[in-house]
């Protein structure tokens, strides 16, 4: 390889309800990549699915709209064409800091595949059953893993409460079957809300998904790896709110406390990083996920989701587990970067 220092895509913003959570994660990457190394190539993509080449960091609200329209060439190993200015850049490597829909459910692994450029994360099939959490859930229970109960209706199908009550019992969760950071997430405590709760999740999805109650303590482990991948120590999200909704995760400032590494016995620890493992495989997952656990009274492990592209904010459990790992955010975010490469397109 040159010593030329390779240039890394950075996409983020998006069209999914979690535009503003990807521009938080976008900015501490950005931050992190090693200028020694790396030149960022930022490539903002508003809500109306516009892509725009920055050359900074936007500093003001103004700023985020004088990015210049840039477009990713079908075939050209990387080449990003700047419609406004008609010049090119080539890329070396794409991180798209997407997450949710046309950003996390392989469209954009899709594009960036077509163009002919590594990517950081999950190619299409991985971002796409990671993404649909009723696939993904089906797919897990046919390898014999560990899943809660739960049922699928899409729009325009009647929810009779009765019958969901019976099967899940009270408590139960409701949810969109394709996003993230807990929009659009109802926990229902009875029947009469339930159709409240089922509008709110189809706002933003076709279908929905109603799960069981699962009582136990809320664990996550982070991934790291191509054909080969790691297990971080596991951490612990103790929740102050009813559940671990997007306020708690972003907005309220005691919403949740993050443990890491979680206070757990050795044996559990092993348990829990070969299941994050498993599931990684079994959902063809590569370079990153982070994995979510139900642990229960009696030890039994429950999978709740995987995240193909998990968040990089600030205060995300991600780049946590694995700076108690061992690996710093900035090491973090090369290793995902030369994960890709030795992926290749």
């Amino acid at each position: 390889m040159s010593d030329r220092k390779l240039t890394v895509g950075i996409l983020f913003g998006g069209q999914s309800a979690e535009h503003e959570v990807s521009i938080q994660s976008a900015r501490n990457i950005y931050n992190a990549l090693n200028r020694e190394k790396y030149r960022p190539a930022l490539i903002y993509i508003d809500k109306q699915g516009r892509w725009l080449g920055l050359k900074i960091w936007p500093q003001t609200e103004t700023d985020w709209h004088r990015g210049q329209s840039v477009v990713l060439l079908p075939g050209g190993g990387g080449q990003l064409l700047n419609l406004t200015a008609g010049t090119e850049q080539k890329l070396d490597v794409i991180f798209p800091v997407l997450h949710g829909p046309k950003g996390e459910d392989g469209t954009i692994q899709g594009l960036v595949k077509l163009a002919g450029a590594p990517l950081v994360g999950s190619g299409v099939l991985g971002s796409a059953v990671g993404m649909d959490k009723d696939v993904m859930k089906r797919l897990l229970n046919q390898a014999g893993l560990p899943v809660g109960q739960f049922l699928v209706y899409r729009r325009g199908e009647i929810i009779d409460g009765d019958e969901v009550v019976t099967k899940l019992g009270l408590p139960l969760f409701v949810k969109p079957a394709n996003l993230g950071s807990s929009i659009g997430i109802s926990k229902v405590k009875n029947k009469t809300a339930l159709a409240a709760a089922a509008a709110e999740a189809f706002q933003y999805d076709e279908k929905i998904l109603i799960e069981e109650f699962t009582a136990g303590r809320e664990i996550e482990c982070a991934i790291l790896g191509n054909n080969q991948p790691q297990a971080s120590m596991p951490g612990e999200i103790i929740v102050q709110d009813d559940f671990y909704s997007y306020d708690a995760k972003y907005v309220a400032k005691d919403g949740a406390v993050l443990v890491a590494p979680a206070k757990l016995d050795h044996e559990t620890v092993e348990k829990i990083q070969a299941l994050a493992i498993k599931i990684f495989q079994v959902l063809s997952a590569q370079g990153l996920a982070r994995l979510d656990f139900f642990l229960q009274a009696d030890g039994r492990i429950l999978i709740n989701e995987i995240n193909t592209m998990p968040g990089f904010t600030a205060i995300s459990m991600y780049p946590r587990l694995w700076a108690e790992s061992g690996l710093k955010y900035p090491e973090l975010v090369d290793r995902l970067i030369q994960l890709a490469l030795e992926r290749g397109c």
